[in-house]
């Protein structure tokens, strides 16, 4: 068989202050993502990174008395230590300072250059340095004597200056056929409805540079320019596959991407620019781009002013890093907004972690030390309701594996701690404990069936909580190369005899307050 290729990628992130839930969100969904690929035997690459250019990042340095790139360095750090926190298996992680993203840059303006899809002019118009974005006039509103964006909230100032465009205008036509052709490439689909109505009304030519700060790349040949931050940061998705080296097995192997994981916020960039550069470029388009929602607390985006903020850094410190990836992507439903509070996180890990999967793994695992010498049963004969139970998560293989691919996580982790609820109840009804003395071939046979049904939970929650199914897996003995999806379909996997081995509670509840 041939080996299989996945490319995805979080949105680079502009590392202008702490990383918060939402960077934290984006990055959990992509890991979840990309480890659900490898355990289902694809070669995966997993990007992810710092934006570190343009006139925001030349300022913040300035009011600080700091050198620009050491302090681009102190900020990328953050994110980087960040992807330790959040225990993410990113394979790459790139900062648009380095060389290598430089050149790829450098190439792809040559590329819009030769197609002739670039032109010097002057640019007129509302810019939000806050957003490094142009903003047209039907976008911006006025509160008290001052103007600002009506999308993302932020100050707009009034810019002249001589500017290179890209004529994203004479792409508007290929785009809505992009859009028409690929119907997921746009997902999910309300997002994919409003992107189609912003081409629709009619696409301006982009300004692409800039002359009112030195922070970036410079444009070639014309040195007091500066290349537009987003056309640069974009370009951060080729820059990880060596490119312009198109023939290098990276860009061979992974490139077009497989889906770029992104806020809303930023989904024109990357599902209308971004596409635009790349078809005058002569480069595939991505496959796909998810714009999921935003993380709410009390029903309001998170602010220093409302008081809002959950530090995600804090609740992995107070309650697991597990937890709060569990958390966050069975509590919102991907691609829209989701409110979060600590309450509904102590409910979720009591529910869910604790007294579901959690106890069930305790539960039999104790019962087999105690009955069995921590030793896996020998199995006799399924009747019906063992076949039943066994055939559950078989039977389901294929479902779970579309549920991923279009991208719908918080269907598959309930339909995966489902598995686990009845796998408590079939512990409950079959009453193992019942069985010692006057049945212990039925006894045996009921435990293997649970213990099997354990590890294929287990290996379906791996890309989700890593830590603690590992754990599950190790006391089970399950080598690491059988932790895929195929494994599954082997009910006769575990090793009658085997040693289980100990393991601590894998989820403490957490008592309330209240």
């Amino acid at each position: 068989m041939p080996n299989k290729h996945f490319y995805i990628t979080t949105p680079i992130y502009y590392p202008s202050g702490k990383p918060h839930m939402g960077h934290a969100y984006s990055s959990i969904v992509a890991d979840i993502f990309a480890r659900f690929k490898r355990i289902d035997g694809y070669d995966v690459l997993f990007l992810t990174g710092t934006d570190e250019h343009g006139l925001k990042m030349q300022k913040e340095a300035e009011k600080k008395s700091k050198d620009t790139k050491l302090f681009c360095d102190e900020l990328s750090a953050k994110f980087k230590d960040l992807t330790k926190i959040l225990n993410l298996s990113n394979d790459d992680f790139i900062r648009t300072t380095e060389n290598r993203h430089y050149e790829s840059v450098l190439n792809l303006w040559s590329r819009l250059e030769k197609s002739k899809d670039i032109y010097l002019s002057k640019y007129k118009g509302w810019y939000s340095i806050s957003d490094e974005a142009y903003y047209d006039e039907d976008e911006i509103e006025t509160k008290n004597n001052v103007k600002y964006s009506k999308i993302s909230g932020s100050k707009v100032e009034w810019v002249e200056e001589e500017s290179y465009f890209f004529k994203l205008s004479s792409w508007q036509d290929k785009l809505l056929e992009l859009y028409e052709k690929n119907q997921k490439f746009i997902l999910p689909s309300s997002r994919r409805n409003e992107v189609i109505n912003f081409v629709k009304r009619g696409l301006k030519d982009l300004s692409v540079s800039r002359t009112s700060f030195s922070w970036g790349i410079p444009v070639p040949k014309n040195s007091k320019h500066v290349i537009y931050v987003w056309l640069d940061a974009l370009t951060n998705y080729l820059s990880a596959l060596n490119f312009p080296n198109v023939q290098d097995k990276k860009y061979k192997n992974f490139w077009p991407a497989n889906i770029h994981i992104i806020g809303k916020d930023i989904l024109r960039f990357h599902a209308v620019y971004w596409p635009a550069f790349l078809m005058a470029a002569n480069i595939p388009v991505p496959k796909r781009v998810y714009g999921h929602g935003w993380i709410l607390s009390d029903e309001k985006k998170m602010s220093k002013s409302l008081g809002n903020i959950l530090d995600p850094i804090e609740i992995i410190q107070n309650y697991g890093i597990d937890q709060l990836r569990y958390y966050l992507t069975k509590e919102v439903s991907l691609g829209n907004d989701g409110n979060i509070s600590l309450a509904s996180l102590t409910d979720c890990i009591n529910n869910d972690l604790a007294n579901n999967y959690g106890n069930l793994c305790q539960r039999v695992l104790s019962f087999i030390d105690k009955n069995l010498n921590s030793k896996i049963p020998k199995f006799d004969k399924f009747n019906s309701e063992d076949t039943k139970f066994s055939n559950e998560i078989i039977d389901s293989v294929t479902n779970l594996r579309e549920l991923m691919d279009n991208q719908n996580l918080n269907a598959y982790i309930k339909k995966v701690i489902q598995f686990s609820f009845n796998a408590n109840k079939y512990f409950n009804d079959q009453k193992p404990w019942s069985l010692k003395n006057s049945d212990p071939k039925r006894m045996n046979t009921i435990l293997y069936n649970i213990l099997n049904q354990i590890r294929s939970i287990s290996i379906l929650l791996n890309p989700i909580i890593p830590n603690s199914s590992s754990k599950v897996l190790d006391t089970l003995s399950i080598k690491k190369q059988d932790r895929k999806i195929d494994s599954i379909m082997n009910i006769n996997y575990l090793k009658a005899g085997s040693i289980i081995k100990k393991t601590d509670i894998l989820f403490k509840k957490i008592e309330n307050d209240s």
